[in-house]
């Protein structure tokens, strides 16, 4: 699908309905992104990295030239009409590592994965039953370049009503859906700051309701926002 332009109309009846957003992804991949980072949007279209070391480059230096695991993760929009909203997992509380936390569905890219989709979509159906016949892939962010040593590169997808989730209980607590127009909107993007190891970290934060969205989940929805909305 090619679209030379916006459907302003559509837009203005419900900018944030998942055709609207799929469009609106569209529309800036065929319009030309910056380039300057190694994760594509489909035809080509290539976006800047994104990371850690953005908003903390004392903490974590520019990662660019080191060598990074590389993972992938979903973000699934989904249509429920003119509100379209995005799945979020809670992760359980007795993993090793980001126990307890806000995520997308996702993981490590493995050796069989044909590339960073294949992962997002296999560790989607593995998490949280989401099946890939109700998947649509639009197209991937920037990488994210994380703190603890791993490259994810964001998979957008379309999702159709009509699917079943079943959490996969070794690691997903709890799954929830998150309007998309509230993720996007930039008054709920908090820039908060902790102490860490001995200096102070700073971090995107999106509390909705009794989820507290933050850290690298947070940074991606902010690359999102940055990159198909701003």
């Amino acid at each position: 699908m090619k679209l030379d332009a916006l459907d302003t109309a559509k837009l203005d009846e419900a900018p944030f309905s998942a055709g609207a957003f799929r469009d609106r992804v569209l529309t800036r991949l065929n319009a030309g992104l910056p380039t300057g980072g190694t994760g594509c949007l489909s035809q080509g279209a290539c976006l800047r990295e994104a990371g850690d070391h953005v908003l903390n480059p004392s903490i974590f230096p520019d990662p660019s030239g080191v060598k990074l695991r590389d993972a992938a993760v979903l973000i699934p929009v989904v249509d429920r009409g003119p509100q379209a909203s995005v799945i979020l997992t809670r992760r359980t509380d007795h993993l090793a590592s980001h126990a307890g936390q806000i995520a997308f569905p996702g993981g490590k890219i493995d050796e069989g994965d044909r590339d960073a989709t294949h992962a997002a979509l296999r560790e989607a159906e593995e998490e949280i039953g989401l099946g890939s016949e109700f998947v649509d892939p639009i197209g991937n962010l920037g990488p994210y370049l994380t703190g603890s040593g791993y490259r994810i590169t964001p998979v957008l997808a379309y999702v159709r009503e009509g699917f079943s989730l079943r959490p996969e209980p070794g690691e997903v607590a709890d799954i929830f859906e998150v309007p998309l127009e509230f993720l996007m909107s930039p008054g709920n993007h908090l820039k908060l700051s902790r102490q860490w190891k001995g200096a102070r970290r700073h971090f995107y934060a999106m509390p909705y309701e009794r989820h507290y969205i933050w850290g690298v989940t947070a940074g991606i929805l902010r690359s999102l926002y940055d990159t198909i909305y701003a």
